[in-house]
């Protein structure tokens, strides 16, 4: 069941979900809080050390209902979290400070983000 009264909302989204095609497109926080507006925020959020630094940036709830809960794949090729499927993704996605490239698999401390980029990926 498609998900109206919920918003997608996490820090990375995993390329390796993407079984057709997707629109990505930077957005503002204003057009985040439009389409958070009224709905329940359910998030994958990933990296705890993190979690305050962007709740403080975007205003919303982002702590999951588990750690690192992992999305599904549904049949249509939307991803699916808590029960829900999703049409639309919103990813706070760290500004690193100095061109900062960490290291695979390094959890990159919260006083190494200079602040964070929203982005929207949307499935047709």
């Amino acid at each position: 069941m498609k998900s109206n009264l919920s918003i997608l909302i996490g820090n990375a989204f995993p390329l390796s979900l993407v079984r057709r095609p997707v629109r990505i497109v930077p957005a503002t926080l204003e057009e985040l809080h439009a389409a958070a507006k009224g709905k329940r925020v359910v998030s994958f959020w990933g990296h705890a050390n993190t979690l305050a630094q962007a709740e403080r940036f975007c205003g919303l709830p982002l702590a999951p209902g588990n750690d690192r809960p992992a999305i599904q794949l549904q049949e249509s090729g939307l991803p699916s979290l808590v029960g829900q499927t999703f049409c639309e993704c919103w990813i706070l996605s760290p500004d690193y400070i100095q061109n900062l490239r960490p290291a695979v698999g390094e959890e990159v401390p919260a006083e190494h983000i200079g602040g964070w980029t929203v982005l929207k990926i949307t499935w047709e």
